[in-house]
């Protein structure tokens, strides 16, 4: 590992307790205890990178995102097999009355009854039963293990926090900043990572912009206070509460101007690099995908599925742009044009790694 302070190229042995031999500073990760990738030089490096060299901030969100060495999704998958009750309660009985037919039966007969017993139990402990599994992700390191990084070995190495990175963690504080004195536009965000995001780099003041968040399920009833009449921009992950997010809106509020900014799905479903992920919620059918989101079948059914992609996972320069563009779409548009899709996002994804790590958003990044 080459040590982020003195640049030396140190074995296991020569830094033993997150120590460098060479140059004696500590530092916070370790490659052999945290996992492949999980070092200091790697991960400023993508943080230099994602906050543009200081010119934004980011959460810890974002930057797990980016910082991960690997992440994938494993199908559904149905029982294969007969469960071991079933299967015995028919092979216990029958080489049971097998064996004493066998007893009963002379000879040869009798030989070939008992052998049949025996083929019995030898089948019945053979078979395996596996049971039917949900369809799962994963992401290396898990949300929990790289905040424990951050809080905990980062912490005790640097003394702070990395910079231009802020926590958007449950008991994170976060700062209210006062609405604009008269909003042009409202942006809607069901993702508490981007809302942070937006709300640290006073985004939402910079385009005279009135930041609403929301949880998924109810997004459509958190306008209720919003002052009538102004356009929406509505920012959400990838998924099938976030699809629905603005025929919703269009519906109930068709005197508003609603421009989609969510993270499209045909823009992550196939991506190579994206990430994605599976939830056990409850998901609309395919069919209502289609009928109300205006989905392909393809995309209708691999939302259904329960599969998803983080808004998150989008490097911040490029949300930053997507959302300054999807202002500036509402604000032109006029409320006939409300019927238009998703806003179109950047197409390059970065890879895993080096740098943003196979963001999902990455159609978007």
């Amino acid at each position: 590992m080459i040590c982020p302070h003195c640049f030396a190229d140190v074995s296991a042995k020569e830094r033993t307790g997150q120590v460098c031999s060479r140059c004696t500073k500590r530092f916070a990760l370790d490659p052999r205890i945290h996992g492949r990738g999980m070092n200091d030089r790697r991960i400023k490096r993508i943080a230099e990178k994602a906050t543009e060299g200081g010119r934004l901030r980011m959460t810890v969100t974002q930057l797990w995102y980016l910082s991960r060495t690997s992440s994938g999704t494993s199908p559904a998958r149905p029982a294969r097999g007969i469960r071991p009750g079933v299967r015995w309660l028919v092979a216990a009985p029958l080489a049971v009355l097998l064996l004493v037919a066998g007893n009963f039966v002379p000879g040869v007969p009798g030989a070939v009854t008992v052998t049949a017993a025996v083929a019995v139990v030898v089948t019945a402990s053979l078979m395996r039963f596996r049971p039917a599994t949900r369809a799962s992700s994963y992401i290396t390191p898990s949300e929990s293990q790289f905040r424990q990084m951050m809080a905990g070995p980062w912490a005790v190495a640097y003394g702070k926090p990395l910079p231009r990175v802020v926590d958007d963690g449950p008991h994170a504080p976060h700062p209210r900043t006062p609405p604009p004195a008269r909003p042009r536009v409202v942006i809607l965000c069901t993702d508490h990572a981007a809302a942070v995001f937006l709300r640290r780099n006073a985004i939402p003041a910079r385009l005279d912009a009135l930041l609403v968040e929301a949880a998924p399920g109810a997004a459509p009833e958190a306008l209720a206070d919003a002052p009538a009449g102004l356009p929406v921009v509505t920012l959400h992950d990838a998924d099938a509460l976030g699809a629905l997010l603005a025929p919703l809106l269009r519906q109930a509020h068709p005197d508003r101007v609603v421009v989609d900014a969510g993270l499209p799905v045909t823009a992550v479903r196939t991506r190579r690099g994206a990430v994605h992920r599976v939830s056990s919620a409850a998901t609309p059918s395919a069919a209502d995908l289609r009928s109300l989101a205006g989905l392909s079948g393809a995309d209708a059914a691999w939302l259904a599925q329960g599969y998803w992609s983080p808004l998150a996972a989008v490097p911040p320069r490029r949300l930053e742009a997507a959302v300054t563009a999807a202002v500036r779409r509402a604000l032109a548009a006029r409320p006939a044009r409300s019927t238009d899709g998703f806003l179109t996002w950047p197409a390059e994804v970065p890879s895993p790694g080096g740098g943003p790590s196979r963001t999902k958003g990455a159609a978007a990044g």
